[in-house]
C-alpha cells in the first residue's frame, strides 16, 4: 500500500465517521451527506499542510470545508430548481389525442349540416334525447324527427369523407 493510500485511510478512519453524522444533520440525505463528507476528505488529503496542524484543529477545518460545501449546495441553481418528491407530480393517463381530434372532425362537420338537421343529431347523440322527446321539443311529428335523422346521419357520413375520415 502506498503512503498516499495509507494518508487517505488514516484521515478516514479518524474523521469520517464525526463528519458523517454532522453533514447528516445538515442535509438531512444520507447520500448527500456521504458526498459531502468524501469531497471534504479528498479537499484534506489535496492539502497535506492542514495535516501539520494539531487533531482538533484538523477536525475544526474539516467540519468547516464540509459546511460550506452544505451551503454551497444549497445555494446552487441547481438546488434552487429541483424538488425531490417520492411521488410523481401527475399520474399518465390513457391518451384522448385521438378523441379530441375526433370531436374536432365531428364538430367541424355537423357545423355543414342544416339547422334542422343538426338540432335531431345533437339532441340524439349528445344530449340523450328519445324520438318522441325530440319530437316534443321540435313541435315535429316522430316520423319527421327519423326523417331528418336519417338524411342528417347521410350529409354527416359525406362531410366526414370529403375531409378524408371515412371512406
Amino acid at each position: 500500500m502506498s503512503t498516499d493510500e495509507q494518508l487517505l485511510e488514516a484521515i478516514h478512519a479518524a474523521h469520517a465517521a464525526a463528519l458523517h453524522r454532522y453533514v447528516a444533520r445538515l442535509v438531512r440525505d444520507p447520500g448527500e451527506a456521504q458526498d459531502v463528507v468524501q469531497e471534504a476528505l479528498l479537499r484534506l488529503w489535496r492539502h497535506p499542510e492542514v495535516l501539520e496542524r494539531p487533531t482538533e484543529s484538523v477536525r475544526a477545518w474539516l467540519f468547516t470545508v464540509s459546511r460550506n460545501l452544505v451551503v454551497d449546495q444549497m445555494r446552487s441553481a441547481r438546488r434552487a430548481h429541483e424538488r425531490t418528491t417520492d411521488r410523481v407530480p401527475e399520474t399518465p393517463g390513457p391518451d384522448a389525442t385521438q378523441a379530441v381530434l375526433d370531436a374536432w372532425l365531428v364538430a367541424d362537420a355537423l357545423v355543414e349540416l342544416s339547422p334542422e338537421h343538426r338540432a335531431v343529431v345533437v339532441g340524439a347523440y349528445f344530449r340523450g334525447r328519445t324520438v318522441a322527446e325530440l319530437a316534443d321539443e321540435q313541435g315535429v311529428p316522430a316520423g319527421t324527427v327519423k326523417s331528418r335523422m336519417h338524411y342528417a346521419l347521410r350529409a354527416l357520413r359525406l362531410a366526414l369523407q370529403e375531409k378524408g375520415v371515412t371512406s
